[in-house]
């Protein structure tokens, strides 16, 4: 799994951090170190063979910040884990599960170019 880079600039809001590490990577994973759910989405996510980048909300300095910014995108207060692909918000593990057991997250991750068989 890759790290995300700590977001430094303090002048780019939360919401531009979560917009720009959504839109240059593949796969993002907004996730608390502890959370048992962060926890399976990772697993799941990996064990498909994709790299997600993970920023871990408790872990970085503006941790807080973003975890307000995913508040206001997906309109719940529970945001770990919050999943992008491909740019877009597919949400947290209810909606990862549905759409893998759906048979609809794999061509997903193939599009945006997280998997490549």
């Amino acid at each position: 799994m890759g790290h995300a880079a700590p977001a430094e600039s303090t002048s780019a809001s939360a919401v531009e951090v979560v917009e720009k590490l959504a839109v240059e990577n593949a796969v993002v994973i907004f996730s608390s170190s502890g959370c048992c759910m962060s926890h399976v989405v990772k697993r799941l996510l990996c064990g498909l063979g994709v790299n997600p980048v993970v920023f871990e909300l408790d872990e970085e300095k503006n941790g807080p910040e973003i975890e307000k910014a995913l508040a206001r995108f997906t309109g719940i207060s529970q945001v770990s884990p919050t999943v992008f692909i491909g740019g877009k918000l597919v949400g947290g593990l209810d909606q990862v599960m549905a759409s893998h057991i759906s048979g609809k997250l794999v061509p997903q991750l193939k599009e945006a170019g997280a998997l490549w068989l």
